[in-house]
């Protein structure tokens, strides 16, 4: 379907008596009508070529793809910031605690300021300064942790100015189909991007023997990003590619907001289920190569870490595992569900809690054979997270096709505080702290026993995680059916009458 057809199809939506429109409302409704004729050229209705429109969604997997690539390197060479400093797992599970707890606490900040200004220049300010604190946290000394937890911290501050408005901009390029090709393509930065800084962390550090080098590595590619921005990517109307671009979408107040999205059953299911998958990979994240380090000595398959620097290819293995199997979940999760929803309208989060349920038996067999066979232990690993990397696109077009355009940056915002809050900012500092609560001594056999048993929550967790999306299940045909039909103030659609001129309805009336 053509931008003219959308234009003509949804016309009468907005529509209103021509003796009560303006000169420039009739011209615009003039010039819909010679281009539904052919007399005119269609413009994009998003305002943004389609080339440019593809070189910013690369643009956009391309900051993702670092972003992802700067929070896990820390992850890479945890053994060596371990032995470098001095201290025990409550204290390494804090490096990504500080992190994510900035970047959550301010993505309401920035999802407010994204659904009301220019978003390419919030992303290109914040990218600026993750950039230069991530470059500044490679100086730390080694009296002075408490530095590198500060500069952590302040990490999160630029990534919180991109996570909450790159979705929205794709949202604004494409619809349909296309938006969710555009948003795998977008989300398949995040497994690619853990696994090169899980990869590129060790190797760098195995190189320079020194896990300071292995942070020096994004902050330049940060900027280069930084340009990419300002100089290719070009801002799009908001709602325009749906036919309801932001003139017509009165913004309502950040109070207003919340609201609305407290009453929105999918869009709050479906955080708390994508909450349980932030847990589990967040604890993954940051234990997963210093366990499997841990399980190769006690099995006496590696000799113990004593010096200061700890070469290990666990890193190298699990960064290589997280980036295929990121690729091929997601991949997956977009393509089971496209068949899906000929079926049944509700294939999106019955797939997303399908991949959590069936995650769970795997990770639970890959933490408990770890001592057994590493062969085993990676194979498991293996299919528990492709299973689980089905959520990352499904549960973000989800979020999308629930909430109304003016709303997006308010609700990636709002996900990202509670998915981050009850997810990845405490998990890895729990189970850090439920380790050192078992563990007995400090032989190699507790170190790694007491790791082994605090990972079991993942397991739980993502059984949970299942249960929320299932019942997301329930209310996702309502509420993606509000969405389109724009639900008005005193909840009641819009009356679209089937033949004749519309009725007339004040813009000024809808709560978008």
């Amino acid at each position: 379907m053509s931008a003219a057809d959308v234009t003509a199809d949804t016309a009468p939506f907005f529509s209103s008596d021509s003796e009560a429109d303006g000169p420039e409302e009739q011209e615009a409704a003039a010039a819909a009508g010679r281009r539904a004729e052919g007399a005119e050229p269609a413009e994009p209705a998003s305002g943004v070529s389609p080339v440019r429109a593809l070189l910013t969604v690369f643009i956009l997997c391309y900051i993702n793809l670092l972003n992802y690539m700067d929070r896990f390197t820390v992850a890479g060479v945890l053994p060596d910031i371990e032995n470098y400093f001095l201290i025990d797992d409550s204290k390494s599970g804090l490096l990504q605690t500080v992190f994510i707890c900035s970047y959550m606490f301010l993505a309401p900040f920035f999802g407010y300021l994204g659904d009301r200004h220019n978003r390419k220049y919030i992303m290109s300010a914040g990218i600026t300064f993750w950039s230069v604190v991530t470059l500044a946290s490679s100086f730390t000394p080694r009296e002075h942790f408490w530095a590198l937890l500060l500069t952590r911290g302040l990490v999160g501050v630029g990534e919180a100015s991109y996570s909450t408005i790159a979705p929205t901009i794709i949202a604004d390029l494409y619809v349909g189909g296309r938006r969710t090709n555009m948003l795998s393509v977008f989300y398949f930065a995040i497994p690619v991007g853990s696994g090169l800084g899980y990869i590129v962390g060790s190797q760098v550090s195995n190189v320079t023997k020194d896990w300071h080098y292995a942070l020096r590595v994004t902050p330049a590619l940060g900027l280069f990003a930084v340009l990419l921005l300002l100089f290719v990517v070009q801002e799009p109307k908001r709602g325009a590619v749906e036919a309801r671009p932001d003139h017509h979408l009165r913004q309502t107040s950040w109070i207003k907001d919340l609201q609305a999205l407290s009453k929105n059953c999918s869009f709050l299911l479906s955080t708390l289920g994508f909450t349980a998958v932030a847990f589990v990979t967040g604890s993954l994240a940051l234990w997963a190569p210093t366990f499997l380090l841990r399980a190769a000595v006690f099995t006496k398959e590696r000799p113990p870490c004593t010096e200061g620097h700890c070469a290990s290819s666990d890193s190298l293995i699990f960064g290589a595992i997280t980036c295929v199997t990121g690729v091929l979940g997601v991949f997956s999760g977009v393509q089971v569900s496209r068949k899906l929803r000929s079926r049944t309208p509700r294939a999106d989060p019955l797939v997303c809690a399908a991949g959590l349920l069936l995650s769970a038996p795997f990770l639970y067999l890959a933490i408990v054979f770890a001592e057994l066979s590493t062969t085993a232990t990676y194979v498991f690993i293996f299919l528990g997270e492709t299973f689980l990397s089905m959520n990352w696109a499904i549960v973000a077009d989800i979020l999308l096709y629930v909430v109304v355009p003016t709303r997006r940056s308010t609700a990636e915002a709002l996900q990202i505080v509670v998915s981050h809050l009850l997810g990845d900012a405490g998990s890895p500092y729990l189970i850090g702290v439920v380790s050192d609560s078992l563990r007995r001594n400090d032989s190699f056999m507790w170190q790694f026993r007491s790791l082994q048993l605090s990972l079991l929550l993942c397991s739980f967790v993502a059984v949970v995680g299942g249960a929320f999306f299932l019942a997301t299940a329930l209310f996702i045909e309502r509420d993606r059916d509000r969405a389109e039909k724009h639900v008005a103030a005193d909840d009641e659609p819009i009356v679209v009458p089937k033949s004749g001129r519309s009725t007339r309805v004040p813009v000024s009336s809808v709560l978008i």
